[in-house]
């Protein structure tokens, strides 16, 4: 990777792959975290790794190490014209959207770590560098 990146966003995908200590996301991150990203999620991402199964202690540790953006009601409606613009629709991609909106805020330029590159290429254009996970 040799460009340079601001800001990091991971959707939940990423953000569990770093609760779990995934060998391969801990590496990507240490290189971004080398060139000085910021590793940022959307609030709701949180909601969307939890279950059972979630250390709540290695969350909390994770959690305070990125910037959390808060998903206000301007979040949703700029994710809901996200959604329109690219033709995507409903609960499926609705999380997405807030994740892609989030992304296309931060300082640039802007990486993500997602699960579906596809759809967040549909939601972010060519503003987001995607790298599929």
């Amino acid at each position: 990777m040799t460009q340079h990146f601001e800001t990091l966003v991971l959707d939940s995908q990423g953000l569990s792959a770093w609760i779990a200590q995934d060998r391969k996301i801990l590496t990507m991150l240490q290189v971004f975290h080398s060139m000085g990203a910021d590793p940022v999620i959307g609030a709701n991402t949180i909601v969307e790794v939890s279950h059972g199964r979630v250390s709540v202690p290695r969350l909390n540790w994770v959690l305070s190490r990125l910037k959390i953006e808060p998903v206000t009601g301007q979040t949703a409606k700029a994710a809901a014209h996200l959604l329109k613009t690219s033709g995507l629709h409903g609960h499926k991609h609705a999380i997405d959207a807030t994740v892609a909106e989030t992304a296309l805020r931060q300082p640039g330029p802007v990486a993500m770590l997602t699960s579906d590159v596809d759809d967040m290429r549909r939601l972010c254009g060519e503003r987001v560098r995607l790298i599929g996970i």
